[in-house]
């Protein structure tokens, strides 16, 4: 197939039409300039995707008589258009969204993803994002594809003919990186805390950030981990080199390291190109619960924006503002609570940037419960660690004060006896 250019790529694109936009470092901003740029005369076009890297001019003030998106995840660019109403935010289970997709619950019109040029046989690469990109392929109308010579060659499910593409546009852009966070004296004491959970042979699960990469620092001296996650980033290359990430107990896909994205340094991305050790696969198979559990010790470490003393957990929202999502943190926290021997972990700072607590008598008005208190069992802060599976009401309260900041503590205590009389 012959390529055209971005601008004449996106006209297939008509009022009224379901948009799936490819996500992460596999954003196609090419075409989301092309498409921008025909606002004048398109109206109504609704946007599907999890959160997109790099600028976002659909969603800019103005456009939303053209455009709205309807975010399965909101990343940094989304998040003022939700707030004034200019977009929308779909709550979904990661392991679910590609049936949104495959059972026509969102049909989708045009899917533009961002794929590796073809091989000698015409095969493409979703490269560092299969996730739900896999199922908008299968399902759209029609696909149009930005080729990138820069786009990794991953292994598993992202493999596409490009018969399958109605339009072909040929870019050479650099993919958006991500520099890993720094680390301070809380990240590191949490990454020890979570560590000292971990076995030998057991199969981690973990997500971007300050908190995951303390976490994979502390594994160093760990032997024979195995990965299956949904994402992941510079940290696990290190434990791949030092041979402390080989896969060898796990019981599905033993040896390798399964993902649904990843983002990170460009290391990443040079990783994962033509990589056998990794496998990209479908998120639908990826966050089941039930191939989750099947890997023995599986721990599943997750964040949280705050949880009360009850262990309920909000990890969408701040009151009512959204931020992010659903995403997987309910797939995997509850296939680790199934898997022989697994953990699953939310950890989280015990304060904010300005002391507030985040361990808290009641969560914030608005405040979403992303995890029940049903399905937390290890919470841990820079002050420790505490497991709450089997605990009633009031002992979690103690075991939760007990890992909170020492200045708001009496606080706490406080307003759990208020709640629940006299404590343990």
């Amino acid at each position: 197939m012959t390529t055209v250019s971005a601008e004449e790529a996106v006209r297939c694109v008509r009022s009224g039409d379901r948009v799936f936009l490819h996500g992460g470092a596999a954003t196609p901003l090419a075409l989301v300039r092309a498409l921008a740029a025909r606002a004048g005369e398109l109206r109504d076009v609704e946007l599907v995707h999890l959160h997109t890297e790099g600028e976002y001019p659909l969603v800019a003030p103005g456009m939303a008589a053209s455009f709205r998106a309807n975010a399965l995840f909101l990343g940094a660019n989304l998040r003022d258009a939700v707030g004034r109403g200019d977009a929308d935010y779909v709550p979904a289970f990661l392991s679910e969204m590609p049936a949104l997709f495959r059972d026509g619950v969102l049909p989708l019109d045009v899917a533009f993803v961002h794929c590796s040029p073809p091989d000698r046989h015409g095969f493409c690469s979703l490269g560092c994002s299969v996730d739900v990109a896999r199922a908008a392929v299968d399902a759209a109308r029609l696909v149009v594809a930005q080729v990138n010579p820069r786009m990794p060659r991953s292994h598993g499910d992202g493999v596409v003919h490009a018969s399958r593409f109605a339009a072909m546009v040929a870019v050479a852009d650099e993919l958006p990186t991500m520099a890993p966070p720094a680390l301070g004296p809380v990240e590191h004491s949490i990454g020890r805390h979570v560590a000292a959970l971990v076995e030998d042979g057991a199969t981690l699960q973990m997500g971007i950030g300050a908190i995951p990469d303390a976490v994979l620092a502390a594994l160093r001296t760990h032997k024979d981990l195995g990965v299956h996650t949904e994402m992941f980033a510079d940290g696990v290359l290190d434990l791949v080199a030092r041979g402390v990430v080989t896969g060898r107990r796990k019981v599905v896909h033993p040896g390798k390291v399964v993902a649904g994205f990843a983002m990170g340094t460009r290391a990443v991305y040079d990783f994962l190109d033509d990589n056998p050790q990794v496998a990209m696969l479908d998120i639908a198979y990826v966050n089941d619960p039930q191939v989750i559990r099947r890997n023995p010790k599986v721990v599943a470490i997750n964040s949280a924006i705050e949880i009360d003393l009850t262990g309920q957990v909000c990890a969408d929202s701040i009151g009512t503002r959204m931020v992010s999502g659903v995403g997987g943190q309910m797939d995997f926290l509850r296939g680790a609570a199934l898997s022989p021997g697994g953990k699953p972990v939310v950890a989280l700072p015990s304060t904010t940037s300005k002391g507030v607590s985040r361990i808290t008598a009641l969560l914030n008005p608005g405040a979403g419960v992303v995890t029940t208190r049903a399905h937390v069992h290890w919470v841990v802060t820079e002050h420790g660690a505490v497991d709450l599976r089997g605990k009633n009401l009031r002992q979690r309260a103690v075991a939760l004060i007990g890992i909170a900041d020492p200045a708001h503590r009496e606080g706490l205590a406080r307003a759990a006896r208020e709640r629940f009389g006299r404590l343990p």
